[in-house]
């Protein structure tokens, strides 16, 4: 077999893997422009998958795994290098560009550099690779330390009644960065595997039952979300176009040069982190700009654009990393 057709026969193995991801996302897009489902239902499959599922088999999942393997901390170091890059990057632009208010340009960092993780990532690696495991250390890296900065920022550029001083904004912003169900199932299932805790075998058992339908529901979820907001791609302004090429092909570019070339990943690791760096813009974004009243139009625009752009990449992504 030449080198041409090993390439062609991992696109189409590529693409086959997309057919479920593909089937759940399109069919909540097709669902809402009929109207047989409102869009509005999204919000509540979102909260299911986001609240309960997910994070049911995050903890299940952490639970069972072999931390030392799961936490490679060479890769984790290459992708928060990465990270902190991609972070200058796209402050310097912001910056270049006439953007003067921090909460502007803390909203564009996480257009460009943040993954979504619990809506796009767990169910495109489920269906990749059978386990989502490989995105656990990176998203308690972007929840406790990026989702931290950014929430931190808009606080503390947050003014009006009721708003208390920089220490009680600050604080409030700690609280709701560590409080999240994802953050909270991921460190249960890590302390209690650190102590080696008996877990009830029926526990664990309603949470893989339960968290097995995370990866449908979120993707459906999304395509409702995306079909009822409808796609304006004629009117797709510069900035929206400058973000989301950053996010859909420079990020997972620059974590590929990164954990690769400086940081010596290899082989497995190197796949999933560029993959997960390929991931969309998260939807948190748009619930942030709603929340603190900063940019909700170009949020809104970046979250749909970017995720049916990363979908449409996936195959190619998969094929050039695994080449």
């Amino acid at each position: 077999m030449n080198g041409g057709e090993r390439v062609r026969m991992g696109g189409a193995a590529a693409l086959e893997k997309l057919i479920p991801v593909a089937l759940a996302f399109g069919a909540g897009v097709l669902l809402a422009r009929r109207k047989v489902v409102p869009a509005e239902a999204s919000k509540a499959f979102a909260d299911y998958a986001f609240l309960f599922a997910v994070p049911c088999y995050l903890f299940g999942n952490i639970y069972v795994a072999d931390l030392s393997a799961l936490f490679d901390w060479r890769a984790i170091g290459g992708y928060a290098a990465a990270a902190a890059l991609a972070v200058a990057i796209v402050a310097a632009a912001s910056a270049a560009a006439g953007l003067r208010d921090p909460r502007d340009v803390a909203l564009r960092v996480m257009a460009g550099v943040q993954v979504n993780t619990a809506y796009f990532a767990v169910p495109v690696f489920i269906t990749f690779f059978g386990t989502a495991a490989p995105i656990f250390p990176v998203l308690l890296f972007q929840v406790c330390v990026l989702s931290l900065v950014v929430i931190a920022i808009m606080e503390l550029g947050r003014a009006g009644p009721g708003s208390g001083g920089p220490a009680r904004r600050l604080s409030r912003a700690v609280s709701a960065s560590l409080v999240t169900p994802l953050v909270l199932a991921c460190n249960a299932g890590i302390l209690l595997n650190l102590l080696s805790m008996h877990v009830p075998g029926v526990v664990l058992d309603g949470a893989a039952f339960v968290g097995d339908s995370a990866s449908p529901v979120a993707l459906f979820a999304l395509g409702l979300h995306l079909g009822g907001m409808g796609l304006d791609v004629r009117g797709t302004t510069a900035e929206e176009l400058a973000l989301i090429g950053f996010k859909c092909l420079a990020f997972p570019l620059l974590a590929w040069a990164v954990c690769g070339a400086l940081f010596g990943v290899r082989g497995e690791w190197l796949t999933y982190l560029v993959l997960i760096a390929a991931m969309p813009t998260p939807q948190n974004l748009f619930i942030f700009a709603q929340r603190y009243d900063v940019g909700v139009n170009l949020s809104a625009a970046v979250v749909i654009k970017s995720s049916l752009v990363s979908l449409l990449l996936l195959p190619l992504w998969l094929q050039a990393v695994s080449a």
